[in-house]
């Protein structure tokens, strides 16, 4: 009993370290022959050596061994012959306590172990997981007639499982790299798809010379001022910029400088170090140090602190900053692009731009022009959105109506091409066949002219219209009750009963 319990400890001790050492080891390989070491090191083994299926052909190649007199490394067998291939396609162990007894090993056997060595005990075990069988590790060990083969098995039939486990976590781990590259790739195609200025909508000469611009300046470092009201496309712009430049492979990084609070604008751009302050728990990288070697852009760049002006104009001119906190000097190689609906000159004026920061910014400007300017787009935008809506919302919306066409040509639209977006998004969630009309379209676009409804007749003749409309709708509310209608509208019922006569309402026609 005490001498199988030592055996048991001895097997434990073998098989925790042989683990360990799988583990600790990146390349497989290294993984096999350090197991086979140890494996050989720790038994009266002679030999010892593992075989992997070929993921290209059908053969069994040696992958690791330990103990041969000959090399075999290079050494390759059918995977449907000999007793590997037994092992391999059955799946299940092999033990020969005697060898040269056996004749169809014994050519196998010659190729690897001297003649001397020919007494000897052979165990074959595959390398399986989940039904999955990868390969096969072989032993060989001098023959004793009194050694207990099924211990021996059972140690080696745990080892290899081990192995095989490594395997299959290296197989998913490498599976799962090429594929989150593979994905990382299609991604960044659809990304300069995307974001490419060829596809952004307008062919009027305004937007030519947008696009004429960013193809010009695409190709360099330049630092980029995009100018323009709310809504025209800024940002567009500026991602049309970057997927269009060599840093496209890069990060492109947004801030919204009127979003962020004061108070944490520093925080935002340059990051800061474990214990700046109360809650920084741990260092966090800014948004400078996330775009290195990419882009950043910074829209709405006229809401900064004058502070936080002068510490953007030292990381423009010298590309380095510290991280709130500490004292590192960290440098970055990043393009900035920026963007702005106010005017700066006039915020020069009042002292709450620097000039300095604007003539840094100002060396490439962009002037993207509002949509009331450029009204020969407005039909291909419009196109544009209904198509997009109709794929999100899964409606079969085909055409714009005419009637609808006109209003949307008369509208001045003050949010430029984000309100029109908006508009036909709406108008599409509205439509109930496949046209949108123009009672589809918001409120705002109803116009008197666009939609036909200019008066003709005098104010007081159109004022005493809406009186008997207003009046007409309370008794319609209140079933013909005259003392409701009136508290309705606010007003007596003596002088509500003055107003229907004036106005011959025929009060009965409401009552149920």
């Amino acid at each position: 009993m005490p001498e199988n319990n030592d055996t048991t400890s001895r097997s434990l001790a073998l098989l925790a370290e042989v683990q360990t050492t799988i583990l600790g080891r990146s390349d497989i390989t290294d993984s096999f022959h350090a197991a086979l070491e140890i494996l050989t090191d720790s038994n009266d083994m002679l030999s010892a050596a593992i075989l992997m299926a070929d993921d290209n052909e059908p053969l069994l190649r040696v992958a690791a061994s330990v103990g041969y007199q000959t090399d075999v490394r290079n050494i390759a067998y059918e995977i449907d012959d000999g007793l590997t291939g037994q092992i391999f396609h059955s799946g299940k162990r092999i033990v020969l306590p005697r060898v040269s007894q056996e004749p169809m090993f014994r050519n196998f056997l010659r190729s690897w172990i001297p003649e001397k060595n020919h007494e000897q005990s052979f165990i074959g075990v595959p390398l399986s997981h989940d039904s999955s069988v990868y390969g096969v590790l072989i032993v060989n060990l001098p023959y004793n007639a009194e050694r207990e083969y099924a211990s021996m098995l059972h140690l080696l039939t745990i080892i290899a499982t081990t192995l095989a486990q490594a395997v299959y976590t290296r197989k998913a781990v490498a599976a799962e790299r090429e594929r989150l590259q593979d994905e990382n790739v299609l991604l960044r195609q659809k990304l300069q798809g995307e974001y490419g200025f060829h596809n952004i909508i307008g062919n009027s000469h305004q937007m030519r010379d947008v696009y004429a611009k960013v193809a010009r300046v695409s190709g360099t470092n330049t630092t980029v001022l995009i100018r323009g009201e709310s809504g025209t496309g800024k940002e567009l712009i500026a991602e049309a910029v970057h997927y269009n430049s060599p840093r496209k492979n890069k990060p492109f990084i947004r801030v919204n400088c009127a979003a962020v609070p004061e108070t944490l604008i520093e925080s935002e751009f340059f990051g800061y170090e474990k214990g700046a302050f109360t809650g920084a728990f741990a260092r966090k990288p800014g948004r400078f140090e996330l775009a290195d070697g990419g882009t950043i852009f910074l829209d709405e760049i006229a809401e900064l602190s004058p502070m936080t002006q002068v510490k953007l104009l030292r990381v423009l001119q010298e590309q380095t900053f510290e991280r709130i906190g500490g004292t590192d000097t960290v440098k970055v190689d990043v393009r900035v692009i920026t963007a702005t609906n106010s005017d700066l000159e006039e915020l020069i004026q009042k002292d709450t731009f620097r000039e300095d920061l604007y003539y840094r910014l100002n060396i490439f400007s962009i002037y993207l022009p509002p949509l009331r300017e450029r009204k020969t787009d407005v039909l291909l935008l419009a196109d544009h959105f209904m198509l997009k809506y109709s794929r999100r919302h899964a409606k079969a919306v085909k055409r714009i109506s005419t009637p609808a066409i006109d209003m949307l040509m008369r509208y001045h639209w003050p949010g430029n091409v984000r309100e029109l977006e908006n508009c036909i998004e709406r108008a599409v969630l509205l439509c109930e066949d496949q046209v949108i009309h123009s009672y589809n379209l918001p409120p705002t676009l109803q116009t008197a002219e666009s939609s036909n409804t200019v008066p003709k007749m005098s104010l007081k003749d159109a004022v005493t219209s809406y009186e008997k409309e207003l009046i007409q709708d309370a008794l319609k509310s209140s079933r013909g009750n005259r003392a409701k209608a009136a508290r309705l509208l606010n007003t007596t019922e003596r002088i509500l009963n003055y107003k229907i006569t004036n106005h011959e309402i025929d009060v009965a026609r409401f009552k149920p």
